[in-house]
């Protein structure tokens, strides 16, 4: 939870600082704060627009190639029905990678992007 500061705030008719009482500060409403969360965590992480779509379908298909070796260690640990969804999140990854290949190729029939050498930008 974010901790309330207190701010020193100049009184306009006497020019002296003023503290805020703690129960005058408004307080965020509940829907407020979860909207203000989920936008900084969408927000974390951005892409330069400048990368061209063959380099991004390359790092997508390496991270995938990542999660699904993740997935399926994971998988191993667990047991019971906690071990198939586990499996299944490995399935779903191993999907996604293979769809992430096909479009990558039929972008890029060549392969002039070596898989595991992607160029670098800067």
């Amino acid at each position: 939870m974010k901790k309330i500061t207190l701010h020193l705030v100049e009184n306009p008719a006497t020019s002296e600082p003023e503290t805020l009482d703690p129960t005058q500060v408004p307080q965020a409403t509940e829907r407020a704060v979860s909207a203000r969360r989920r936008n900084l965590n969408r927000n974390i992480f951005s892409v330069r627009p400048d990368v061209d779509t063959t380099t991004l379908l390359a790092h997508a298909s390496e991270t995938l190639a990542s999660l699904n070796v993740m997935t399926l260690d994971f998988a191993n640990q667990l047991e019971g029905s906690q071990h198939n969804v586990a499996l299944a999140l490995h399935q779903l990854t191993v999907l996604t990678e293979l769809l992430v290949n096909r479009a990558r190729d039929n972008i890029d029939p060549n392969g002039s992007v070596a898989v595991g050498k992607p160029p670098v930008f800067h």
